[in-house]
């Protein structure tokens, strides 16, 4: 008998499982506008501009990088799901839109249907929180690419917002107020340098005093959407910028937005490290200047406001269970 497919590594048949087994997890992500299921060459979404003016389409894509090694290793997937669309989700609502639609991409060593199925049961539930339709995707088998329990993903979001109230920073002016809200851990960022660091000390399994949690749960926490109070903030104030604080940490990020001659003035003392940053730090001997550079250290969003705003920032962000932290200056 000659070679197949199956032979040099890949299975069409845990494809196709793959498939039958994410269709109700997809479905259930759908609203009006999707006009297709699973299984077409292309994902039909029906647009509706009633509402806009001068609509603008806003895409971004991203990963979850490493942090997938400690997903792999803790035999943990639906978190890693989660996090990369609540990742790709912040990225275009800090830009003012309204997500409309997310496609995966997923790259295996030897495909799992179960490991698939979990990933994307991340996906779905982090779609139907942010109001958002899982409408297409690619699942590939790469054995040569990847180690056998190996995979990657990317994500790809679209979003809309009309032309004149998108949000850029350019009316961002000296005296403006810079305001952080909390993170849930490391998000999506800086993992390479966590584990190198922390792997070398502490296994994932091992539950730490300082984290009163595993290791590896803790590193797991999941990337924290923003959408809900970016539009609280958005429709009842003139926020000037917002920045999603991924790598490059807060004034990488935010230099992003801010106009030219402009520059942040943070207070670094504002704010208390999440413990999992001060055990990074500890364990590795990483110089705070490092550590700003490479990690969120406890902020995930940015607002920037004008001065006359802030008691009315802090009372929304209260109303939404967030704790607006004034951070800095603009100078």
């Amino acid at each position: 008998m000659g070679s197949t497919y199956k032979d040099s590594g890949v299975d069409i048949e845990a494809g196709e499982e793959t498939v039958e087994n994410i269709k109700s997890l997809v479905k259930s992500t759908f609203n009006k506008n999707v006009l297709t299921g699973i299984g077409h060459f292309g994902a039909f979404y029906e647009l509706d501009l009633s509402e806009y003016k001068k609509p603008v389409l806003v895409s971004s894509v991203d990963g979850v990088g490493t942090k997938l090694k400690v997903a792999i290793e803790m035999g943990i997937h639906n978190t890693v799901g989660q996090d990369l669309v609540n990742h790709c989700v912040n990225d275009i609502a800090v830009c003012g839109a309204k997500p409309l639609y997310f496609l995966d991409y997923m790259a295996f060593g030897k495909l799992d249907p179960s490991v698939a199925s979990k990933i994307i049961e991340g996906f779905a539930i982090a779609c139907k929180e942010n109001g958002v339709s899982l409408i297409g995707g690619e699942t590939a088998e790469m054995p040569g690419l990847y180690a056998t329990d190996d995979y990657d993903m990317s994500g790809t979001i679209v979003g809309v917002v009309d032309k004149d109230r998108i949000i850029d920073g350019s009316n961002v002016e000296k005296g403006d107020l810079i305001y952080g809200f909390k993170s849930t851990g490391l998000h999506t960022n800086g993992y390479s340098l966590a584990r190198k660091v922390l792997q070398s000390k502490y296994k994932l399994q091992e539950e730490l005093d300082s984290l009163k949690n595993k290791l590896g749960l803790e590193l797991l926490k999941v990337h924290k959407s923003y959408l809900s109070l970016i539009t609280e903030l958005k429709t009842k104030l003139n926020v000037k910028a917002f920045s999603h604080i991924t790598g490059g940490g807060i004034i990488g990020n935010t230099n992003r937005v801010m106009p030219e001659g402009s520059e942040l003035n943070i207070n670094w003392d504002s704010w208390e490290w999440p413990e999992i940053f001060k055990l990074i730090a500890e364990t590795g001997n990483i110089a705070e200047e490092e550590m700003r550079h490479v990690f969120n250290i406890g902020i995930g969003l940015i607002a920037i406001i004008s001065k006359d705003e802030s008691e009315k920032l802090v009372e929304i962000s209260k109303q939404n269970n967030e704790e607006a932290i004034l951070i800095g200056t603009v100078k």
